[in-house]
C-alpha cells in the first residue's frame, strides 16, 4: 500500500497511489480518517479498509492525476527522533569511530517539507548539506520491545531528505540547531507499508543525486544499528507512538567532506532514492 500527502483547495488530503494514478479519500470515503497521522492513530485495519477502497475507485471516476502538490507525509509527528553515524563509513569520513550506542537528536515538525516543494538555504548561512535517509513509521505504541519483536512496530517507510546548516550544527557540542532550520527536512513522496518492502529494509540500496550527480551510495545492511535494534533501543528510553518517525542515518558521501566542500545552492536539485520507495526530489531556494 502507497499513500501520499498533498495539498487539494487549500486543505491537507490523503490519497492511495495505484499506478500513475492517486485515489483522494476525501472523495471516496469521507468516513475514514482523512491524514496519515489519524489514519496510524485510528484502530481500524487499514490494510483491509484501504483494500477495500481501491477495489470500490477502480469502479470510481474520482481519481486525480499524478501533479499533486505535496506535502510532508504526516504534518506534525508526535515525535521526529534521528539517528546520526549509523553507517560505518559516514563515521569514519567524519573522523570518528563507529558508535556503538546511537548518537540521537530530534527534529521538529516545522522544518518538514513535502516532495517537489524547495529546500530552503536560510539567510544566515551558505553551508547547506544534503543528507539522503530512509524513514521508518511507527504504527503502534512501543515500550520495552525486545529485537526480536522490533519490526513488529513499523507500519511502514518513506525517504527523507536530513537537509543540514554544517556551520551551525558544529556552534554546539549538541546538532539539533544545525538540523531544524525551517523547511530543512524533505519528507516522500509515499508512505510505503512495510509489507511491500524487505524486513528492515534490510539490503536496500541508498543513493542521494545532486544535479544528477551520484553522491552518496550504500547499502542498508551497512547499518550499524538495524532498524529493530534502533526500535529496542529507543523503547528502552520513551514510549514510541503512531506516527512517530525515526530518521535512520545517512550514508558516506556528504557534502562538507569533499574537497573541496560541496554545499546546496539555489537552483540545485537534489534526489534520494531507494528501490520500493521512489525518488524524494526537492529544489534548492535561498530564504
Amino acid at each position: 500500500m502507497r499513500i501520499v500527502s498533498f495539498e487539494c483547495e487549500g486543505a491537507n488530503h490523503i490519497g492511495i497511489k495505484v499506478g500513475d494514478e492517486v485515489i483522494d479519500i476525501n472523495l471516496v470515503a469521507k468516513d475514514l480518517p482523512q491524514d496519515l497521522l489519524s489514519l496510524l492513530q485510528s484502530n481500524l485495519d487499514i490494510q483491509q479498509e484501504l483494500n477495500a477502497l481501491i477495489e470500490y475507485a477502480s469502479q470510481s471516476a474520482k481519481r486525480l492525476s499524478k501533479d499533486l502538490r505535496f506535502t510532508p507525509l504526516i504534518q506534525r509527528p508526535p515525535k521526529i527522533i534521528c539517528i546520526g553515524r549509523n553507517y560505518v563509513a559516514h563515521a569514519v569520513e567524519g573522523g570518528v569511530e563507529p558508535p556503538t550506542y546511537p548518537e540521537i537528536f530530534m527534529r521538529v515538525s516545522e522544518s518538514l517539507i513535502g516532495h517537489n516543494e524547495p529546500i530552503i538555504r536560510p539567510k544566515c548561512s551558505d553551508k547547506l548539506d544534503y543528507e539522503g535517509e530512509i524513514a521508518a513509521v511507527i504504527g503502534k505504541k512501543a515500550r520495552h520491545v525486545k529485537e526480536q519483536d522490533g519490526l513488529d512496530y513499523i507500519a511502514g517507510y518513506a525517504l527523507f531528505n536530513d537537509a543540514t546548516i554544517r556551520d551551525y550544527q558544529r556552534k554546539s557540542s549538541q546538532w539539533t540547531i544545525g538540523k531544524n532550520f525551517d523547511g530543512t527536512g524533505a519528507f516522500g513522496p509515499e508512505f510505503v507499508t512495510a509489507d511491500e518492502l524487505p524486513a528492515g529494509m534490510h539490503g536496500v540500496q541508498l543513493q542521494t543525486r545532486l544535479n544528477g550527480e551520484l553522491m552518496q551510495n550504500a547499502s542498508t545492511a551497512d547499518f550499524i544499528f538495524p532498524m529493530a535494534k534502533l526500535i529496542e533501543i529507543l523503547s528502552e528510553c520513551m514510549t514510541l507512538l503512531p506516527g512517530d518517525i525515526i530518521i535512520t542515518g545517512t550514508p558516506a558521501g556528504v557534502g562538507y567532506v569533499r574537497k573541496p566542500p560541496v554545499f546546496m545552492k539555489p537552483g540545485d536539485v537534489v534526489e534520494v532514492e531507494a528501490k520500493g520507495l521512489g525518488i524524494l526530489r526537492n529544489t534548492i531556494k535561498d530564504e
